[in-house]
């Protein structure tokens, strides 16, 4: 799992624990970053470990090794060796929150007269598809998913739980208050890109607020370091969180800092509430867009770029209901940042309508574990 799959396994993880105590759950993940935030969120699970590489022998020994009554892939991550394995050792697989990106099926289109037989043999070890919406059911449908396996059960990303300030949140909201520094800019998720394009955007609202700060979070670890060098390459003053210490009372903020770079894993979700406007990154560019629900949760209404294609639905529903802004350059993200900051009604009820969308989704956790129950039950299985 990924950062993002694995916040949305949070709910799952619970939502299995209480409802099947007999069981152990085990989670692996893919990536670094989703390793240790695992390790830090997911403390119920049993064990944590990396997926395997998908080698035939690498996959067959982590199988036998753990033998799983059952598999729960989050998303979409579709590993060949090792669905046929776990098939062949009559292991049942399931997709939870399954989805399949505007970009993915284009790819898939793109190539289907090599891979569509490759692909329909494929996703036939897979026991059920529990997909995020009609959307993704019919793109798995597209790209060889049988019809009777999919079932819409919602997105997951909706039942994790609203996001705690934490300690840092706590330590920053303080120092902006003894130094009244006002108004707040939260630019989350940025990726390689859009550093340039948010300084542009908060550009403009520092003309205007000179007190103004932005909160700049990278969505990459291996980005800290080179928005660090295009924050102060652009003249900026930079406060850095990784050089900051919130256990020392005698720490505070720089007074002359322009910047705080949230150099860290985990902490932004609660930084969003400080914020008076905010940007969610990875839309500006090519890069399929983040998690706008993480500062709905505290009512700010998420700006973003046009680029939401993995969460396509979310941002149409925030849309529809004037509940977020998208926004095409950065010159318009300052526009609509200056705008949010000189009419908080407006501000407020945008706010509102973002926290309302992020309540009126939540369920889907329940759905995907009778889903998963009934394949342990052996009431559901593939053919």
């Amino acid at each position: 799992m990924s950062v993002g799959e694995v916040l949305a396994a949070l709910p799952l993880v619970e939502e299995l624990k209480h409802r099947t105590p007999g069981y152990s759950i085990y989670v692996s993940t893919t990536t670094e970053t989703g390793q240790r935030l695992a390790r830090e969120r997911l403390g119920r699970a049993d064990a944590i470990f990396y997926f395997p590489l998908d080698w035939v022998i690498a996959v067959r020994r982590s199988l036998k090794a753990i033998a799983p009554a059952v598999v729960i892939v989050m998303e979409t991550e579709i590993w060949p060796n090792f669905l046929r394995e776990a098939k062949d050792l009559g292991i049942p697989v399931v997709f939870a929150n399954a989805r399949i990106s505007e970009r993915s099926l284009a790819r898939y289109e793109r190539w289907r007269w090599l891979i569509e037989e490759f692909y329909e043999r494929v996703l036939l070890d897979v026991d059920v598809f529990l997909a995020q919406t009609p959307t993704d059911a019919e793109r798995l449908r597209a790209i060889g998913a049988p019809q009777e396996l999919i079932e819409v059960t919602g997105n997951l990303k909706y039942d994790v739980p609203p996001p705690k300030v934490g300690e840092f949140g706590e330590w920053l909201g303080r120092q902006i208050r003894q130094q009244e520094r006002w108004p707040i800019m939260v630019a989350g998720s940025v990726v390689e890109g859009e550093e340039e394009c948010v300084l542009a955007a908060y550009d403009i609202v520092q003309r205007r607020w000179r007190r103004a700060l932005l909160v700049l979070a990278p969505r990459k670890t291996g980005r800290f370091d080179a928005a660090a060098d295009i924050v102060e390459g652009s003249g900026w003053h930079l406060a850095r969180r990784s050089a900051i210490d919130t256990g020392d009372p005698t720490g505070v903020l720089d007074e002359n800092a322009d910047v705080v770079l949230l150099d860290s894993i985990g902490e932004l979700a609660g930084i969003y509430s400080l914020g008076d406007a905010v940007f969610v990154g990875g839309s500006l560019v090519a890069a399929g867009g983040h998690n706008i629900l993480e500062p709905a949760w505290f009512s700010r209404p998420p700006v973003f770029g046009m680029h939401m294609e993995n969460f396509r639905d979310m941002a149409d529903q925030f849309l529809e209901a004037r509940a977020g802004v998208q926004v095409r350059t950065s010159p318009e993200l300052g526009k609509v940042w200056t705008q949010m900051i000189e009419d908080s009604a407006i501000r407020d009820r945008m706010g509102n309508a973002a926290r309302e969308i992020a309540e009126r989704n939540r369920g889907a956790t329940e759905e995907c574990v009778d889903q998963i129950i009934a394949v342990l039950e052996g009431k559901r299985r593939a053919t």
